[in-house]
């Protein structure tokens, strides 16, 4: 069993956890990371696969994102010089996404923070005035901790150690995805790189392969709706995938092909109905707080946002 002490601890190592402990650590403070997943992304993660010997990233989580918000967008820019982000503008005008994968600027930012992976955050306690985290063969304790993980696991996490917080996270609502990719061995015979359709069984089909920095001769990316998503949401993986690929060749009227590589995740908590107030929620005197996308809004720029309003608040205390 490993012992950590340290003076902060951020549970959540997806955009919100890593904004806010980014900001943290250039203001000089001592900032561990733990996250559940093998390594960088959330729900920018990429899934690296091979197809006939070649390696290829599927974006299964979040397709792109805009910046709005002026700090973002300095943020972005940032990103753009270093290479980790490109325009995309087969998804719109503004629209980015991360390099060579998704997860670009999240692996960014965690190569310069104390981030330790596969570490889930199974419990919490308040011992002698700190925080006592307990994560499987890990032990934090912790002077603040700072919660960034989906509502439904933040709710689950604080019920009985920050009921406030809790309660907060409980009025959130996250809708299932049903995430499918798939690679061809020729190109198929659909035109645009991009579909959209949030009435229809597949929402979003992109061609993966189109995106910049991608490889791979032909890789789509389906979600499915959400409504679709929970008429399946107990299938196994591997009929969900051949389902929703039945559904993708319906709607686009593409001549039916067997697929090189198919697989499938399910993503649980994939869009977040963002709760009314501040963009982020900290109790000074306890030492703990609460960031996400269902905080502030259910995108990227959301979830950044909230990571620093959340580590603002932690330097600036009311």
């Amino acid at each position: 069993m490993e012992h950590i002490d340290c003076d902060i601890c951020v549970i959540g190592a997806g955009m919100a956890g890593l904004a806010c402990a980014t900001r943290l650590t250039e203001a000089g403070l001592q900032v561990t990371v733990i996250d559940k997943g093998r390594g960088p992304g959330g729900r920018m993660a990429a899934r690296r696969t091979e197809i006939d010997g070649e390696t290829v990233s599927f974006d299964h989580g979040a397709q792109y994102f805009t910046a709005r918000d002026p700090e973002f967008q300095a943020a972005v820019k940032g990103w753009e010089e270093m290479g980790v982000v490109a325009r995309w503008p087969a998804a719109g005008d503004g629209a980015f996404v991360g390099t060579p994968g998704m997860n670009g600027p999240i692996r960014t930012m965690a190569q310069t923070l104390n981030v330790h992976w596969s570490t889930r955050a199974e419990t919490i306690t308040r011992e002698d005035g700190a925080w006592r985290i307990e994560a499987g063969e890990i032990t934090l304790l912790a002077k603040t901790v700072l919660v960034a993980i989906p509502a439904e696991q933040t709710h689950s996490l604080l019920h009985n150690v920050a009921s406030d917080f809790g309660e907060i996270a409980s009025q959130a609502s996250s809708a299932p995805c049903w995430a499918v990719m798939v690679g061809f061995s020729k190109k198929l015979g659909i035109a645009e790189d991009v579909l959209r359709n949030l009435d229809a069984p597949i929402s979003w089909a992109a061609r993966n392969s189109a995106k910049p920095g991608r490889t791979g001769d032909e890789c789509w990316v389906l979600h499915a709706s959400p409504a679709r998503s929970r008429d399946l949401i107990d299938l196994p993986k591997e009929e969900a995938a051949t389902v929703l690929l039945n559904d993708f060749f319906a709607q686009t009227g593409a001549e039916p092909v067997e697929p090189t590589h198919i697989a499938a995740h399910r993503w649980l908590y994939a869009m977040a109905e963002a709760v009314k107030g501040e963009p982020a929620r900290y109790d000074a005197e306890k030492r703990i707080g609460i960031a996400g996308d269902y905080l502030h809004s259910p995108r990227v720029e959301g979830a950044w946002l909230s990571g620093v309003a959340l580590a603002e608040r932690v330097l600036t205390p009311e």
